[in-house]
């Protein structure tokens, strides 16, 4: 059987976690937190964020994995569910469904985070019934020379015991008194390393990133996603992961966690802050040009989802069929929206929505 080449540590490991470099990174973290923490708060229906910027996540963590998809494939995904479509953009809407599979967990559940909750959410992402590995042979080998990096613990009761001890340490916030983006970037590292599924790990590490800072109040809703900063910085990610394994680097590998924080927030920041502007003017276009069709549900309908269809309309204003078609006509005539047909159906892009998502993730 294949044995662990590193001694997973029981948390918090005992090395100096408040250095320093680690305490200033901590407060540009935290100040860039509290501000898009702030500026969510000013959207008026937080569904439109946990929508959208989920879904984006869900496309920049499956890149990681190299599932790759295109912006419109995945919101046509969205609009027909029903139709074909490519297994990689099946996949990425399975991740936007796990991520609030999760949130929903956390608020019924008082803010825990449990591994009931991980394996569900394990189970949905993957269309599998089981749970935590049972079949010893599992390694992890570098992608380019497919030589073995790491072998995570192979006994299940091993890896059972190493996720319940998480659990707990994920749970009790009595447990430690370091800064909770501390903890956060301890929690990854030991998910990562005890690697506890047959497959989509790193997409669960990263969606209990976020559960995290919901959970202590960091964030209200799941909106920070450190997805494209890992995807664009995949090499140091994966090695300040070893280096922890290899050489006990904890201060490195918090350093980097704490900047991808600071650097998501930033962007998401700027993301959010665009979607209010672009509400606003639109309110004001729909009062102006369109009042007879205008109320802030129609609004957050156009939102919630970039491409929009009839049937959206007809559940989400309490409208009839003929009517929703009347109102999607008339913002494609003012060009609030632009018409489009697939086969049979039609559907209607908001276009300066999706191209703000087209700028901040190509």
């Amino acid at each position: 059987m294949l044995k662990p080449t590193y001694i997973i540590p029981d948390l918090p490991p005992p090395v100096d976690l408040e250095t320093v470099p680690i305490l200033k990174a901590l407060a540009a973290a935290n100040r860039a937190l509290a501000e898009l923490k702030g500026r969510a708060a000013t959207i008026p229906n937080q569904g439109i964020l946990i929508d959208t910027l989920a879904l984006q996540e869900a496309k920049a963590s499956s890149e990681i994995e190299n599932i790759v998809t295109t912006q419109d494939e995945l919101f046509q995904a969205d609009l027909f569910p029903e139709g074909p479509q490519s297994g990689a953009a099946k996949e990425v809407a399975l991740y936007r469904d796990a991520i609030k599979l999760g949130f929903g967990r956390l608020l019924d559940m008082d803010g825990l985070i449990t591994n009931g909750t991980l394996v569900d959410m394990f189970r949905l992402l993957k269309g599998r019934s089981d749970g935590f590995r049972a079949t010893p042979g599992t390694a992890l080998r570098h992608e380019a020379t497919h030589d073995m990096v790491y072998v995570p613990p192979q006994d299940q009761r091993e890896i059972v015991d190493q996720m319940s001890a998480l659990e707990k340490f994920v749970n009790n916030d009595a447990a430690c008194d370091l800064d909770p983006l501390i903890k956060m970037a301890l929690i990854h590292h030991q998910f990562e390393s005890i690697h506890p599924f047959p497959d989509g790990n790193g997409r669960i590490g990263r969606i209990l990133n976020v559960l995290y800072l919901t959970r202590t109040g960091l964030l209200d809703i799941p909106i920070l996603y450190l997805s494209r900063y890992i995807t664009r910085t995949k090499g140091d990610y994966y090695h300040h992961l070893q280096a922890v394994r290899d050489d006990n680097a904890w201060e490195d590998w918090v350093l980097y966690m704490l900047t991808a924080v600071t650097e998501t927030a930033k962007t998401t920041l700027d993301l959010v802050e665009a979607i209010r502007l672009q509400m606003s003017e639109t309110k004001h276009r729909l009062r102006d040009e369109l009042p007879k069709i205008y109320s802030q549900d129609l609004l957050n309908n156009l939102f919630r989802h970039p491409y929009t269809r009839i049937d959206f309309l007809v559940h989400d204003l309490g409208i009839t069929r003929q009517t929703a078609s009347k109102y999607l006509d008339t913002l494609a005539e003012y060009k609030i929206v632009e018409k489009h047909q697939s086969g049979r159906s039609n559907y209607y892009i908001n276009v300066p929505l999706v191209a703000l998502f087209m700028d901040g993730t190509g």
